[in-house]
C-alpha cells in the first residue's frame, strides 16, 4: 500500500495567534490523530518568525481521506471552531498526495526543522523534471549531513491540492540548508536546467512547533 501525506500550511497574522494554537493543538490535530490511518502529526512554524504554520500528517495510504472517518470530522462537517479559524486564515498550502520516493520509513522524532518545496511544472519538462529529483536531486539532499529524511509525493487526482508535487526535507535544524554541503547538492547543472520550468512554487523552510516555547 502506497504511503500518503496530509500537508497544509497558513498565514495566520489575521488571527490571534494564541487561538490559533490552541485550535490546531486543542480540536485539529487530536481530532485527526483520532482516526484509523493516520500517523505522525507535526507541527511547523516559520524559522524567520513570519506567522507561517505548516501541519504534516503522515497516512498509511490516501485513501484514508476519502473513508468516512475523516469525511465525518472534515469539508462541510468541519467544526465552528475550524471554520471560525480557517476563515480568518490565509491558506498558502493544501496538498493531499501519495508517496514517490522509495522506502517506508516514518517521520523522524528528533527533528528540529523542516523544508518544504512544493510546485507545479511545466508539462514539456515533467519528465526530465521526474528524472532530475529523483537521479539526483532527492539522493543529494538525503546525503548531505543533518538531513535525517527526504521524501517527495505526487498529488492526488481526486483531491484539492493546488500544486502538483511537494518534497519534504526532515531537518536536524533549518541551518541544514545554510551549509556548504546543502549549497553544493542545490547547484549542479542539471539542477540549472530543470529549474526554469518550475511553476507555482512555495518553499517555507521551518523550525518544529512546541506548545507554549
Amino acid at each position: 500500500m502506497t504511503q500518503g501525506i496530509l500537508a497544509v500550511a497558513f498565514d495566520y497574522s489575521s488571527t490571534h495567534a494564541d487561538e490559533f494554537h490552541d485550535w490546531y493543538d486543542l480540536e485539529h490535530v487530536p481530532e485527526r490523530q483520532a482516526i484509523s490511518g493516520f500517523g505522525a502529526c507535526e507541527r511547523w512554524l516559520d524559522e524567520g518568525g513570519e506567522a507561517t504554520a505548516v501541519a504534516t500528517c503522515d497516512l498509511a495510504s490516501i485513501e484514508v481521506l476519502h473513508g468516512d472517518e475523516y469525511r465525518a470530522i472534515a469539508y462541510e462537517n468541519s467544526s465552528v471552531w475550524t471554520k471560525r479559524v480557517v476563515g480568518m486564515c490565509k491558506r498558502l498550502l493544501r496538498f493531499e498526495g501519495v508517496r514517490i520516493t522509495p522506502g517506508l520509513e516514518p517521520a523522524p522524532v528528533n527533528a528540529g526543522g523542516l523544508l518544504v518545496n512544493a510546485m507545479n511544472v511545466a508539462p514539456e519538462a515533467e519528465d526530465d523534471f521526474n528524472a532530475w529529483y529523483d537521479q539526483e536531486h532527492i539522493p543529494a539532499l538525503a546525503a548531505v549531513p543533518g538531513t535525517l529524511l527526504a521524501r517527495r509525493y505526487r498529488a492526488d487526482e481526486i483531491g484539492s491540492s493546488t500544486r502538483k508535487y511537494l518534497a519534504i526535507y526532515h531537518l536536524e535544524t533549518p541551518d541544514v540548508t545554510r551549509s556548504e554541503a546543502w549549497a553544493a547538492a542545490v547547484d549542479t547543472p542539471w539542477s540549472a536546467r530543470v529549474r526554469p520550468h518550475f511553476q507555482d512554487r512555495l518553499r517555507i523552510l521551518t523550525k518544529h512547533y512546541q506548545r507554549g516555547a
